[in-house]
């Protein structure tokens, strides 16, 4: 095992290497966990941007005898991904080098991403074949590492199937060029000695069937298979690094159909799986298990789900051919089966399904955690072995929900071990049930890991797979490639015990806290401690809203997990000891827009606004420090809106005034480079006040929200035209009622509960008189359905948060007629809150109904409220706008740009020019 080198001597070696590193804290704090159970701090962490980097970076190792440890998106699961020395990230080692379309092969760096990888493949109809459900974020040269296989591995093949040669650089520093049967250098030699020595071994041992991942591969060692570069597949980053590989690609073009199965339980769903299989020999691309449970987790957060078979337990299955189809229904023997047409609800299947680890870890009592994760069995006894594998866990006193790829019988789950903070002997329930896992496994001839490797969490159990020869094997091969052991130590040959740097026994600091986190019961700890690391938030595109900032600097410390990291750092006591206090935990949450997204779009139901907000509050309001200017005058921008009303024309008059608009832009530490909101005259309530005369009953009551009031009442109005045009009766709430939301988002939580007490008190008033009362600011009605539950207990605050409906929500609620909108193109910007929270389904199937041609615009406009405003935030801010917005209005510059949310409407008029609608004017406009 290799010492680490004293921490100064490594930094001077990486920077006379003139690679790009850093070794502050906050970063090995960002690097110290993967997706797995385990913490292990680098040393430094090595940015790479091509191969002289990786090159150099091993060069330095080897002479210091430093580890190495190889970090492509961080979502290993096995604690693959985090080892004590030197951790190299690839992202930036990414180039797509070629797309041969008539050989059908791709060249690329190491840290391209998958999904990026589909994307330049598909104008040829071509496609990589495995697809891990972290594709969105996963890079080739950790499939590589780890032998990814996903969903369509049944039809497409295992990443090793799939890989025609590999440039890579081993552990003793021999540069390699291993491609199909051709020998390479010296160290491809010595393997092969290693296969022509052990060859009855090796045929009875080794790739007995296709998801045997555990170990090391040696049957691609045989003189009939001599494929050096796929031995190296699965290795993880423990014999060599790749630098380059070529792998093949395949037809995407075959018409393929989706069938739901459903049983009554996941065992019986199982026993189904050998009659599939028969039934539609190379016809079938994925037969995928989903429990009932996981989907009723989806469905109990407020996502749509399609309809599903009769079942607790369903098999996905993807078959090329309507006759492949008829076969799998009879042969399936389903209790009720669905063919999936639409493929909307096929992909939102299939993201269920992809989200499953992260969705699993939060689906019992307690929360779940990786470990026994990937086990796989011939399909042929995966009915039997599931049925073992769950009376394991209740022998234990475990619960656990399994799912995964039971066409090639392997099988995830995510299980509630008992860990306790602060209490390291709590890992021997841990330790038992692995142990007992393992050994029955023995029975079925499975392996411990059906993809994603051994790592730390499985390495120590592999004795009780292999015999003594084979593990003496494996200590060999590892000699030959790497002698002096800098390659990811710890790992397969040279395993640690399982149960060493795990990191949820680490002991939290309790914190009162001003929020209630009532998923969390109220435990800052656990609700950081959310983040599993799945890493959703760093794929580099997406179509939801999660995470903008990191999609404007692709820095791991802007990402929703990145925070988490930091945030579990500063609980647990580990490398920030200054806790909530320590700069670097102000550092990670500058550049948190609070937009919600992580929210909804996080599978572990992170929710880093309110962990913001409760940061925030521990730091000014518990510790006293001295908030920033922006948060006083921003943070209260509803309470000086109010105090300006009866002077609104004159303050706008002023403000036109450039030193003193100057001046209200320093004081309120607002960027020069922003426009000041312009106050309303007069305001809606004002507009719409008929308490003096005597008129009909209301039909609809419309909630005056401070920024409707005061900033866009011509949103109020129009809606008020187009309801009334249906013949409707329509009053605006004359009381004052603030939903806080500036208050929150500035962690200024001790007014905010005031005025979210008073406000849903007001309104449970209207609401519980039965007429519907209705919300035209997204954000402000995101608040009382989300953050008014966090800060009142209140019976009031279910009654408003169910009650208050949004526009669409109304219209589609009363089923009013729709406007004619045929031939308008729309682009839509839903605000980030009504995408997470409100949800803007409603709001598309309104439109589209009505006749529009609709570009929803995914992602963050980027002002999100006060934070693109602030001073030091206008860059990101419109880096952020340039992710999705701007690009999406240039290209339409045509179209009806719809804009619920103030802050969208700021973006866009400051930005870039461009006048916007509420879909309420939107629909006024046409009767």
């Amino acid at each position: 095992m290799p010492i680490p080198a004293q921490p100064d001597d490594l930094a001077a070696a990486l920077r006379v290497a003139g690679v790009e590193f850093d070794d502050s804290s906050v970063t090995r704090a960002l690097y110290s966990s993967d997706a797995s159970l385990y913490r292990v701090v680098p040393s430094a962490v090595v940015k790479a941007r091509n191969a002289e980097d990786v090159i150099a970076a091993h060069g330095v190792a080897r002479e210091l005898r430093v580890p190495v440890t190889m970090r492509g998106a961080g979502t290993s699961i096995a604690g693959n991904a985090v080892g004590s020395g030197i951790v190299i990230d690839t992202r930036r080692f990414n180039r797509i080098l070629d797309i041969d379309r008539d050989g059908r092969t791709a060249r690329v760096e190491p840290g391209v991403v998958h999904a990026d990888l589909q994307r330049a493949a598909a104008p040829h109809g071509l496609r990589f074949g495995p697809d891990p459900s972290s594709h969105s974020r996963c890079t080739v040269g950790g499939m590589i590492g780890n032998n990814a296989c996903g969903s369509r591995a049944l039809g497409y093949g295992r990443t090793v199937d799939n890989v025609e040669s590999l440039r890579v650089l081993y552990g003793n520093g021999e540069l390699a060029l291993e491609q199909g049967g051709r020998a390479g250098g010296v160290t491809a030699a010595r393997l092969a000695a290693v296969g022509d020595t052990n060859l009855a071994h090796l045929r009875t041992e080794f790739g007995r069937f296709g998801r045997q991942i555990s170990g090391y591969s040696l049957e691609h060692l045989l003189p009939e298979r001599r494929r050096v570069d796929r031995f190296l597949v699965g290795s993880e980053g423990s014999l060599a690094t790749v630098l380059e590989a070529t792998v093949r690609l395949v037809d995407d073009r075959v018409d393929r159909r989706m069938l739901v199965l459903g049983y009554p339980t996941m065992a019986d769903a199982a026993d189904a799986v050998p009659a599939l299989l028969a039934a539609a020999p190379g016809r079938l691309v994925a037969c995928e298990g989903m429990d009932s449970r996981i989907v009723g987790l989806v469905r109990a957060k407020g996502s749509p789900v399609p309809d599903l078979p009769r079942g607790s337990g369903w098999l996905f299955a993807e078959v090329a051919g309507e006759d492949a189809v008829r076969r799998l229904v009879t042969a399936g023997a389903a209790l009720d089966t669905k063919l999936v047409d639409d493929p909307r609800e096929a992909a939102a299947l299939w993201r269920i399904r992809e989200d499953g680890a992260g969705l699993a870890g939060r689906s019992l009592p307690t929360p779940a955690y990786g470990g026994w994760e990937d086990a796989a069995v011939p399909p042929e006894n995966l009915g039997a072995w599931l049925r073992d594998f769950e009376e394991l866990l209740r022998v234990h006193g475990l619960q656990g929900i399994p799912y995964g790829h039971f066409g090639d019988g392997c099988i995830h789950c995510r299980i509630d071990f008992p860990f306790r903070p602060g209490d390291p002997a709590s890992a021997g329930v841990f330790r038992e049930f692995m142990t007992a896992c393992a050994t029955r496994l023995r029975d079925y001839r499975g392996t411990l890991s059906g993809e994603h490797g051994d790592g730390r969490v499985r390495g120590e159990l592999l004795p009780l797979m292999y015999d003594e020869a084979s593990l003496a094997l494996f200590r060999q091969v590892k000699a030959v490639c790497d002698p002096d052991g800098i390659l990811n130590p710890g790992i397969i040959a040279d395993p640690v015990p399982i149960t060493d740097d795990l990191r949820p026994v680490r002991p939290q600091a309790p914190v009162r806290t001003g929020l209630r986190l009532v998923h969390d019961a109220g435990d800052l700890g656990a609700a950081v401690h959310r983040c599993t690391g799945v890493g959703k938030c760093v794929a580099p595109k997406t179509a939801g809203v999660m995470c903008p900032s990191y999609l404007a600097t692709k820095d791991e410390r802007d990402s929703t997990r990145g925070r988490a990291r930091v945030l579990q750092e500063a609980l647990d006591g580990g490398l920030l000891r200054g806790g909530l206090n320590d700069p670097a935990v102000a550092e990670a949450l500058d550049l948190c827009l609070a937009c919600k997204g992580c929210s909804s779009d996080c599978p572990s139901g992170v929710d880093m606004a309110t962990y913001k907000s409760e940061v925030l509050h521990q730091r000014h309001d518990v510790t006293g420090m001295r908030r920033p200017r922006s948060h006083v005058f921003l943070g209260q921008l509803p309470r000086w809106a109010r105090l300006t009303a009866p002077l609104a024309p004159l303050t706008n008059l002023l403000l036109r005034v450039k030193p003193l608009a100057g001046l209200a832009k320093w004081v309120a530490g607002v960027d020069h480079r922003r426009s000041l909101p312009r106050f309303a005259s007069p305001t809606l309530r004002r507009a719409t006040d008929t308490s003096r005369v005597a008129e009909a009953p209301a039909d609809v009551l419309i909630w005056a929200d401070s920024f409707t009031d005061h900033f866009f009442p011509e949103s109020g109005l129009a809606a008020i035209r187009f309801l009334e045009s249906h013949g409707l009766v329509v009053r605006v709430i004359q009381e004052d009622a603030c939903c806080g939301l500036t208050w929150i988002t500035t962690g200024q939580l001790d007014r905010a509960r005031t005025l979210v007490a008073r406000t849903v008190r007001t309104l449970a008033h209207h609401v519980r008189s039965g007429i519907p009362v209705m919300a035209l600011e997204p954000s402000c009605l995101a608040t009382l359905r989300s953050d008014a539950r966090e800060l009142c207990d209140a019976e009031e605050t279910d009654v408003v948060a169910s009650g208050v409906l949004s526009f669409a929500e109304l219209v589609e609620r009363l089923d009013l007629p729709l406007p004619d909108l045929t031939g308008v193109e729309v682009v839509a910007q839903p605000h980030c809150h009504h995408s997470a929270v409100i949800g803007w389904d409603t709001d598309q199937r309104l439109l589209e109904r009505a006749g529009a041609t609709v570009t929803k615009v995914p992602g963050c406009c980027g002002l999100a409220g006060n934070f693109g405003v602030e001073k030091g935030h206008y860059e990101v801010s419109v880096a952020v706008a340039e992710t999705h917005l701007l690009p999406a209005v240039r290209a339409h510059s045509d179209a009806v740009v719809l804009a619920d949310g103030m802050s969208c409407r700021v973006q866009l008029g400051d930005l870039a020019g461009v006048s916007t609608r509420h879909l309420a004017e939107l629909f006024a406009s046409r009767v």
